[in-house]
C-alpha cells in the first residue's frame, strides 16, 4: 500500500513527550518557551504513521482483551534473525539475542557489567548525550576521541588519538555510535575493522549502538560492526525497532552478544525483564511485514533532506549542512553568522518558536551547531524552516 507521509496527525492530547510535555521540557532546560504554537523537532520520534501491518497486529492484541505476563515466542527471535539476514546479510544465532526494555538502559547495564568506577570509556564527540551520562553517572572516566570535521562538514575518526587512548591500561570500553548521531556518518568496513583491531589488541570491549542502522540514504550501505569483522568476541551490539518503525513507546531493544561469557555477565546485571504483549506483536509484525513501509519512509526522508539543503542554500547560505549518510537527524553549523550560540538559540527557540537541540548538549565540539530531527510531515518541516529563516534575515 502507499503511505501518505504528508498527512499531519495531531499528536496533542495523546501523552506525547514532544507535543504534550511542555512543562517537563522547560524544566529540563531545553527551552524557556513552549506553547501551543511551538514546533518541536528536538527528539528522535517520528510524527509519521506506522506500517499498517503493525496497526493490524496491535488491534489483534487489543481485541484479545487480556494483557498478562508475556513470553518471547520463537517467532520473535525468528523475525529478528530474518530481518538482519535479509537486510544486512548478518547471521544471528537465537542464543545471542537478549531483550532489553530500552537502549539507554542497556547502555548503562553494559557500563556496569564490564567496567568499574574509575575505568576509562572512549566515546567520539559530538555524540548522543546519554553516552556521556552513562559514563559520568556511573563514575567512570570519559575519554573523548573527538571526531575531526573537514571544511565540507564531513567527519573523520582520529585513529592516532583513538589508539593512544585504547592503549591506556585504565581503558576498558569503547562505545561506538554507527550510524553516528548527530553527524550522520556511516563508518566504512575499513574503519570498523581498524577500530575493532585496536580494541581487540588492547582488551577493550566494544559496545556498538546501531539502532539507526536501517535509516540510511538510498545510495548508502550499512554494515553492522559484528558482521564487518572476523572475530566479534569483544563486541556487544544494540539493535531496536524503536527508531526504524517509530515505536519508541513500546520499549524494545535487542542486544546481540556472541561471546557466551560476556552474554552471561550482561544478562546477570540486566536482570529479569518480560515484554509487553504489544512489544512482541509489534516486533514480529514490522520485521516480517514492514519492509515496504520502510522503503517508502526512506524515500520520503531523503526528499525532505534534499529540500532542507536546497532551502538553506537559498535562504540561509551561512548555515553549513550536508545530507547525512544515515539517521534521520541533520547537524547544522551556524558559526557562519558570527553570533553567539546563545543568540542562535534565542532566534530559533524563542522568536521562531521552533524547538531543536543545542549542539553543546553533544559535547563542546557541537557548540555552534543545532540538531534537528526531520521525520515529520514535510509541510511541518517547511513551516519550521520558514520561521527560522525569517529570524535570521537581519544578521549580516
Amino acid at each position: 500500500m502507499n503511505y501518505n507521509f504528508d498527512e499531519i496527525v495531531n499528536r496533542r492530547g495523546t501523552f506525547s513527550l514532544k507535543w504534550d510535555g511542555g512543562s517537563f521540557i522547560k524544566q529540563s532546560g531545553l527551552t524557556e518557551r513552549y506553547d501551543e504554537e511551538t514546533i518541536p523537532l528536538f527528539t528522535a520520534d517520528m510524527d509519521l504513521p506506522v506500517p499498517q501491518p503493525l496497526i493490524d497486529a496491535l488491534h489483534k492484541t487489543v481485541d484479545h482483551r487480556i494483557f498478562g505476563y508475556t513470553i518471547f515466542p520463537q517467532e520473535y527471535f525468528e523475525a529478528i534473525q530474518h530481518w538482519f539476514k535479509k537486510r544486512h546479510d548478518w547471521d544471528i544465532k537465537r542464543e545471542e539475542i537478549i531483550y532489553s526494555p530500552g537502549t539507554v538502559y542497556a547502555l548503562n547495564v553494559a557500563v556496569k557489567a564490564f567496567t568499574n568506577p574509575g575505568d576509562g570509556i572512549i566515546i567520539q564527540r559530538p555524540v548522543y548525550p546519554p553516552f556521556t551520562s552513562a559514563i559520568l553517572t556511573n563514575k567512570r572516566e570519559l575519554l573523548n576521541n573527538a571526531l575531526k570535521v573537514d571544511d565540507d562538514g564531513y567527519y573523520h575518526i582520529d585513529f592516532d588519538d583513538f589508539e593512544t587512548k585504547a592503549k591506556d591500561e585504565k581503558t576498558k570500553m569503547f562505545i561506538l555510535c554507527n550510524p553516528h548521531n548527530p553527524t550522520g556518518r556511516i563508518y566504512t568496513v575499513e574503519e570498523l575493522r581498524k577500530l575493532a583491531d585496536i580494541c581487540e589488541r588492547n582488551g577493550v570491549i566494544m559496545v556498538a549502538d546501531e539502532i539507526h542502522g536501517d535509516l540510511i540514504r538510498r545510495n548508502k550501505t550499512f554494515i553492522p560492526l559484528a558482521k564487518a569483522v572476523e572475530k566479534a568476541d569483544h563486541i556487544i551490539t544494540f539493535t531496536a525497532i524503536n527508531k526504524t518503525f517509530n515505536v519508541a513507546g513500546l520499549h524494545c531493544t535487542n542486544v546481540i552478544i556472541s561471546n557466551p561469557e560476556l552474554r552471561k555477565t550482561f544478562t546477570r546485571v540486566l536482570g529479569y525483564h518480560l515484554p509487553s504483549p504489544f512489544t512482541v506483536a509489534a516486533l514480529i509484525a514490522v520485521y516480517n511485514e514492514g519492509e515496504e513501509w520502510l522503503e517508502q519512509l526512506k524515500e520520503y526522508i531523503d526528499g525532505t533532506m534534499e529540500w532542507v539543503v536546497n532551502f538553506l542554500a537559498e535562504r540561509m547560505p551561512k548555515v553549513k549542512v550536508r545530507i547525512p549518510e544515515g539517521t534521520y537527524v541533520m547537524w547544522m553549523d551556524f558559526s557562519g553568522y558570527g553570533i553567539t550560540p546563545e543568540e542562535v538559540h534565542e532566534r530559533i527557540y524563542h522568536r521562531a518558536n521552533v524547538l531543536l537541540e543545542d549542539g553543546k548538549l553533544f559535547g563542546e565540539e557541537g557548540l555552534h551547531y543545532q540538531r534537528i530531527c526531520i521525520p515529520s510531515p514535510r509541510p511541518l518541516i517547511k513551516e519550521a524552516f520558514e520561521r527560522i529563516a525569517r529570524e535570521f534575515e537581519d544578521v549580516n
